[in-house]
């Protein structure tokens, strides 16, 4: 079972856009794609942030002329960080957009996970249906 956080935006008129599941935990997309994963999140400043920072490591590594596996080490390095952070920088990107962290649910994946969330708050579903 997989953890993860549930994020909702008040008021909750569109409950297809209004809620966002976020796994917990890493995430080997981030880890192997960086930029790539970042922008098909849609996290936009977190991608440009990326890209600046895997720029600027490799500038200084190349000014303090690091050979290549020194240069291998640190890039992947950075990219176990970036695995590491990669859903708190979702969530922040949420909060950011004024969605506020409610819960934290599991399931098997995240349509059984929020299938969950909906059944242990039926007060909440029923205010959406009418």
């Amino acid at each position: 079972m997989r953890m993860y956080s549930v994020h909702l935006r008040r008021p909750l008129l569109n409950p297809d856009r209004d809620i966002c599941l976020v796994k917990e935990g890493f995430s080997w997309p981030a880890f192997f794609f960086s930029v790539l994963w970042a922008l098909w999140c849609r996290l936009w400043l977190a991608a440009a942030g990326i890209f600046a920072a895997e720029i600027a490591l490799s500038g200084v590594m190349s000014l303090l002329g690091a050979d290549e596996m020194t240069q291998a080490a640190i890039s992947v390095g950075f990219a176990v960080l970036l695995g590491v952070v990669a859903n708190d920088i979702k969530r922040w990107s949420l909060f950011r957009r004024g969605f506020l962290q409610v819960a934290v649910v599991t399931g098997e994946d995240s349509d059984a996970a929020e299938r969950r969330f909906w059944d242990q708050r039926p007060s909440l579903a029923a205010d959406l249906v009418g």
